[in-house]
């Protein structure tokens, strides 16, 4: 049997770190195992879905690179996917689950059942619904249909135990006396979460059901569904929830937790669907952490799975982007940079000296942790005007005896031939070495200068690639940089 999956996110807010994890281990399964992989909309909580969340959710999706082989924008032969477009043949199912007696109409209304609730809560009891309508004779029932009285649906649950296999937590069996007769079509004619999960995945022929712990609780009476409209119960695997730092429930007291969030804060999807992967599930033997989509693919198994929850740490996901930025090939990151490079003012210049862009991204890659930061680090390879950070002038750039040795370097650097790394190094030194001063006084000068910044990668390569003119210039400079450095902080 070809495996069929599917993530059915409720379009009430943007894609959730934890929904994408979810979606992912989904994802990589049927890829795995050459099955299909299923988008479907929750969305019949109509006051809090909208068009935009589902927009921005099939957004992040895509940018994860998880695409769906049957689902919105695609279609399929189990249309339509919106659970908004199927709400008759929820309310046909739950009239199937009364006839055939396992279901039953519930007159109560709303208003009163929660004021009960909240009194047995208040003294600390446990409430269950006392079957108050499971009760009514047949002409009570005929009277209220009568009458027009509002009705939900409730299912008749049966005394016994109900199990179930777990393919991360193993059996699990539950006593069906703390089970409820739960609703599963409300009286307004919308279906609760039980009803519509269960009929979709029972119409769209859902061999495996991997989501959230959370939904542990819930599995008992939906296997009771399956059981009651004569379904074979789909394989169960229920993923550990993502936690805070603090060990905490993910939330947005942690930071950011939405996929968009973090697409423009610069992470790669690549490094998020890496760091996503292994947040909960191992690959097995070895320490091996780095993996491309394609290499998910061909470890992931739902054995693999942890019982226990996972932490997202921050700390971590920078690390995975600053991986992948690394195993990015120059020519793809310019490509990427297209916006951030126009938001410099560098983009005609990239575009201009296309080998020079490459070569700088080549060189600062190792020192980014987000792809943006490229971007700033290329301005001194590609243009002529530079930022210089005052704290780096002020460190570097402003002892009073500074200026003779800058200006004797800067007359050595005019004749260094050929103008390469290993060339200039020699001759820095050697300058040094002749004026009796660091060697390390002249870098920390020449860095600042040159780039603007304290910090860079290797001095020497970065003088080689900015090439004699610009680094000449940028030297005869130096005598008036402190000075305007300061006179912008004053008038700022």
């Amino acid at each position: 049997m070809v495996p069929r999956l599917r993530f059915a996110p409720s379009p009430t807010g943007y894609l959730h770190v934890g929904g994408a994890r979810t979606a992912l281990f989904n994802w990589l399964y049927a890829r795995r195992h050459g099955g299909a992989f299923i988008l479907r909309v929750e969305d019949t909580d109509v006051e809090r879905s909208s068009a935009d969340m589902v927009a921005g959710i099939l957004r992040s999706l895509r940018w994860l690179g998880l695409d769906w082989d049957e689902g919105p924008e695609v279609g399929g032969v189990y249309a339509p996917y919106f659970q908004s477009e199927r709400l008759e043949r929820y309310q046909a199912a739950a009239e199937r689950l009364v006839s055939a007696g396992h279901g039953y109409y519930c007159y109560c209304e709303p208003e009163d059942l929660k004021k009960r609730r909240e009194a047995a809560q208040a003294s600390g009891d446990a409430w269950i619904y006392d079957r108050t309508c499971r009760r009514l004779s047949p002409a009570d029932v005929a009277a209220r249909e009568a009458a027009g009285t509002p009705r939900a649906v409730r299912f008749k649950v049966p005394d016994g135990r109900t199990s179930f296999a777990d393919l991360v937590h193993g059996p699990i069996e539950v006593d069906r006396a703390t089970i409820e007769d739960f609703v599963v079509l409300r009286s307004d004619g919308h279906p609760t979460y039980h009803l519509s999960v269960v009929v979709d995945d029972i119409d769209m022929a859902i061999s495996h059901v991997v989501r959230g712990d959370d939904h542990i609780s819930n599995t008992p009476k939906q296997v009771l569904l399956y059981e009651a409209m004569g379904a074979p119960l789909p394989a169960f695997a229920h993923v550990p929830l993502i936690l805070g730092p603090d060990k905490k429930r993910l939330s947005k007291r942690h930071g950011a937790t939405s996929v968009g969030e973090y697409e423009k804060d610069g992470i790669l999807p690549e490094a998020m669907v890496n760091f996503l992967a292994l947040l909960g599930w191992s690959p097995g033997s070895g320490d091996e952490e780095v993996f491309t989509r394609d290499e998910l693919v061909a470890r992931f198994t739902l054995e693999g799975i942890s019982g226990g929850n996972a932490v997202f740490n921050p700390d971590k996901l920078a690390w995975f982007n600053q991986q992948h930025i690394l195993r990015l090939p120059a020519g793809e990151i310019l490509t990427r940079l297209e916006d951030a490079l126009r938001a410099e003012g560098l983009a005609d210049a990239a575009r201009a000296d296309v080998t020079r862009a490459t070569r700088a991204v080549d060189l600062v890659k190792p020192r980014a942790r987000r792809l943006a930061d490229i971007a700033s680090m290329l301005r001194p390879f590609l243009v002529d005007d530079i930022t210089y950070d005052p704290a780096a002038v002020a460190k570097h750039l402003s002892a009073p005896d500074l200026a003779p040795h800058l200006a004797a370097w800067r007359s050595r650097a005019a004749e260094v031939s050929p103008f390469a790394a290993t060339a200039l190094e020699a001759a820095l030194r050697d300058v040094a070495d002749e004026r009796g001063v660091k060697p390390g006084v002249l870098i920390h000068a020449t860095r600042v200068a040159v780039t603007g910044q304290a910090v860079s990668p290797g001095l020497f390569e970065v003088l080689e690639l900015v090439g004699r003119d610009r680094v000449l210039a940028r030297l005869d400079r130096m005598g008036d940089v402190p000075r305007s450095v300061e006179n912008s902080r004053g008038t700022a």
